[in-house]
Protein backbone atom coordinates (compact mmCIF):
# COMPACT_ATOMS: atom_id res chain seq x y z
CA UNK A 1 0.00 0.00 0.00
CA UNK A 2 1.60 3.22 -0.91
CA UNK A 3 0.81 6.50 0.99
CA UNK A 4 -1.41 7.79 -1.48
CA UNK A 5 -3.85 4.76 -1.37
CA UNK A 6 -5.84 6.73 1.12
CA UNK A 7 -6.32 9.12 -1.27
CA UNK A 8 -8.59 6.86 -3.42
CA UNK A 9 -12.32 6.45 -2.34
CA UNK A 10 -13.06 3.45 0.25
CA UNK A 11 -15.52 0.87 -1.13
CA UNK A 12 -18.91 0.68 0.64
CA UNK A 13 -19.95 -1.79 2.86
CA UNK A 14 -23.19 -2.29 0.90
CA UNK A 15 -24.01 -4.23 -2.19
CA UNK A 16 -24.39 -1.68 -4.57
CA UNK A 17 -21.90 -0.05 -5.71
CA UNK A 18 -22.21 4.30 -4.67
CA UNK A 19 -20.32 6.34 -7.46
CA UNK A 20 -16.76 7.43 -6.23
CA UNK A 21 -16.29 11.12 -4.57
CA UNK A 22 -15.55 13.37 -7.78
CA UNK A 23 -15.49 16.52 -5.31
CA UNK A 24 -17.23 18.19 -7.97
CA UNK A 25 -13.68 17.46 -10.40
CA UNK A 26 -14.53 14.54 -12.01
CA UNK A 27 -12.19 15.30 -14.91
CA UNK A 28 -9.42 16.34 -13.25
CA UNK A 29 -9.11 14.28 -9.70
CA UNK A 30 -8.88 10.75 -10.81
CA UNK A 31 -5.91 11.24 -13.20
CA UNK A 32 -4.24 13.73 -10.81
CA UNK A 33 -4.60 10.85 -8.02
CA UNK A 34 -3.64 8.44 -10.46
CA UNK A 35 -0.42 10.75 -11.07
CA UNK A 36 0.89 10.65 -7.23
CA UNK A 37 0.36 6.80 -7.50
CA UNK A 38 2.78 6.90 -10.61
CA UNK A 39 5.01 9.30 -8.83
CA UNK A 40 5.20 7.06 -6.09
CA UNK A 41 5.86 4.15 -7.65
CA UNK A 42 8.55 6.00 -9.77
CA UNK A 43 10.63 6.88 -6.82
CA UNK A 44 10.46 3.65 -5.08
CA UNK A 45 11.62 1.99 -8.28
CA UNK A 46 14.35 4.56 -9.12
CA UNK A 47 15.65 3.33 -5.10
CA UNK A 48 15.19 -0.82 -6.39
CA UNK A 49 17.01 -0.12 -9.72
CA UNK A 50 19.56 1.34 -7.86
CA UNK A 51 19.89 -1.15 -5.32
CA UNK A 52 20.55 -4.12 -7.76
CA UNK A 53 22.69 -2.21 -9.69
CA UNK A 54 25.02 -2.04 -6.89
CA UNK A 55 24.13 -5.58 -5.35
CA UNK A 56 25.45 -6.10 -9.27
CA UNK A 57 28.68 -4.76 -8.47
CA UNK A 58 29.48 -5.66 -5.01
CA UNK A 59 28.24 -2.35 -3.24
CA UNK A 60 26.13 -3.50 -0.40
CA UNK A 61 27.54 -1.14 2.07
CA UNK A 62 25.83 1.79 0.92
CA UNK A 63 21.14 2.26 1.05
CA UNK A 64 19.94 3.35 -2.62
CA UNK A 65 18.75 6.83 -0.45
CA UNK A 66 22.86 7.67 0.44
CA UNK A 67 23.71 6.59 -3.04
CA UNK A 68 21.34 8.82 -4.01
CA UNK A 69 22.60 11.48 -1.91
CA UNK A 70 25.65 11.26 -3.15
CA UNK A 71 24.74 11.53 -7.01
CA UNK A 72 22.78 14.71 -5.99
CA UNK A 73 25.75 16.45 -4.10
CA UNK A 74 27.83 15.87 -6.80
CA UNK A 75 30.82 18.53 -6.85
CA UNK A 76 28.97 21.03 -4.78
CA UNK A 77 30.48 21.90 -1.11
CA UNK A 78 27.01 22.60 0.94
CA UNK A 79 26.01 22.28 4.40
CA UNK A 80 23.15 19.96 5.68
CA UNK A 81 20.51 22.46 5.15
CA UNK A 82 21.62 23.34 1.87
CA UNK A 83 20.85 19.58 1.25
CA UNK A 84 17.29 20.13 1.59
CA UNK A 85 16.85 23.57 0.45
CA UNK A 86 18.72 22.68 -2.62
CA UNK A 87 16.62 20.03 -3.62
CA UNK A 88 19.43 17.45 -3.33
CA UNK A 89 17.66 15.15 -0.51
CA UNK A 90 14.56 14.90 0.76
CA UNK A 91 14.19 12.51 3.03
CA UNK A 92 13.85 13.25 6.70
CA UNK A 93 16.77 11.76 8.06
CA UNK A 94 19.04 14.08 6.57
CA UNK A 95 21.76 13.99 9.91
CA UNK A 96 21.25 10.09 10.12
CA UNK A 97 22.63 9.57 6.65
CA UNK A 98 25.73 12.30 6.34
CA UNK A 99 26.69 10.52 9.40
CA UNK A 100 27.01 7.20 7.89
CA UNK A 101 28.38 8.61 4.58
CA UNK A 102 31.04 10.16 6.83
CA UNK A 103 31.77 7.21 8.42
CA UNK A 104 32.14 4.93 5.62
CA UNK A 105 34.36 7.28 3.67
CA UNK A 106 32.16 8.47 0.96
CA UNK A 107 32.02 12.53 2.37
CA UNK A 108 34.22 14.85 4.05
CA UNK A 109 33.02 17.13 6.58
CA UNK A 110 34.39 20.16 7.87
CA UNK A 111 33.14 22.77 10.49
CA UNK A 112 32.70 26.06 9.03
CA UNK A 113 35.31 28.45 10.11
CA UNK A 114 32.74 31.26 10.26
CA UNK A 115 29.68 29.82 12.11
CA UNK A 116 31.35 26.54 14.00
CA UNK A 117 27.61 25.21 14.47
CA UNK A 118 27.46 24.73 10.77
CA UNK A 119 29.37 21.62 8.88
CA UNK A 120 30.03 21.65 5.13
CA UNK A 121 30.15 18.58 3.19
CA UNK A 122 31.58 17.41 -0.11
CA UNK A 123 32.34 14.13 -1.48
CA UNK A 124 35.58 12.19 -0.71
CA UNK A 125 37.20 10.23 -3.92
CA UNK A 126 35.44 7.32 -3.13
CA UNK A 127 32.43 9.27 -3.19
CA UNK A 128 33.13 10.64 -6.37
CA UNK A 129 33.41 7.16 -7.62
CA UNK A 130 29.62 6.08 -6.62
CA UNK A 131 28.41 9.17 -7.75
CA UNK A 132 29.88 8.05 -10.98
CA UNK A 133 28.19 4.84 -10.71
CA UNK A 134 24.91 6.66 -10.39
CA UNK A 135 25.37 8.47 -13.22
CA UNK A 136 26.22 5.80 -15.47
CA UNK A 137 23.14 3.94 -14.56
CA UNK A 138 21.19 6.96 -15.73
CA UNK A 139 22.52 7.45 -18.58
CA UNK A 140 22.00 3.59 -19.74
CA UNK A 141 18.44 3.88 -18.56
CA UNK A 142 18.20 7.44 -20.53
CA UNK A 143 19.75 5.24 -23.36
CA UNK A 144 17.35 2.86 -23.36
CA UNK A 145 14.13 5.43 -22.87
CA UNK A 146 15.52 7.43 -25.88
CA UNK A 147 15.55 4.00 -28.12
CA UNK A 148 12.55 2.74 -27.11
CA UNK A 149 10.61 6.14 -27.77
CA UNK A 150 9.00 6.20 -24.56
CA UNK A 151 10.44 9.58 -24.50
CA UNK A 152 9.10 10.85 -27.35
CA UNK A 153 5.45 11.46 -26.51
CA UNK A 154 4.54 13.78 -24.96
CA UNK A 155 8.16 15.35 -24.88
CA UNK A 156 10.25 14.39 -21.99
CA UNK A 157 11.12 17.91 -21.62
CA UNK A 158 7.04 19.05 -21.23
CA UNK A 159 6.26 16.37 -19.47
CA UNK A 160 9.21 18.23 -16.85
CA UNK A 161 7.56 21.42 -17.53
CA UNK A 162 4.51 20.11 -16.35
CA UNK A 163 5.96 18.75 -12.89
CA UNK A 164 7.90 22.19 -12.31
CA UNK A 165 4.84 24.02 -12.44
CA UNK A 166 2.84 21.51 -9.94
CA UNK A 167 5.93 21.16 -7.66
CA UNK A 168 5.39 25.40 -7.67
CA UNK A 169 1.81 25.25 -7.26
CA UNK A 170 2.42 22.81 -4.29
CA UNK A 171 5.35 24.91 -2.85
CA UNK A 172 3.30 28.21 -2.69
CA UNK A 173 0.45 25.84 -1.01
CA UNK A 174 2.77 25.15 1.93
CA UNK A 175 4.23 28.64 2.01
CA UNK A 176 0.71 30.22 2.21
CA UNK A 177 -0.57 27.60 5.25
CA UNK A 178 1.24 29.76 7.76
Amino acid sequence: MTRFAVLKTAAPVQSAPAPPADYGLPDVLEPYLESLQILDRLHRLMLDLIKDDFERLGLTDLTPVQALLLYNLGTAEVSAGELRSRGMYQGSNVSYNLKKLVQMGYVHHQRCDLDRRSVRVRLTPQGEEIRDTVGRMFARHAEGLQASGVLDDPPIRLVNLQWRRVERFWADQIRYIY
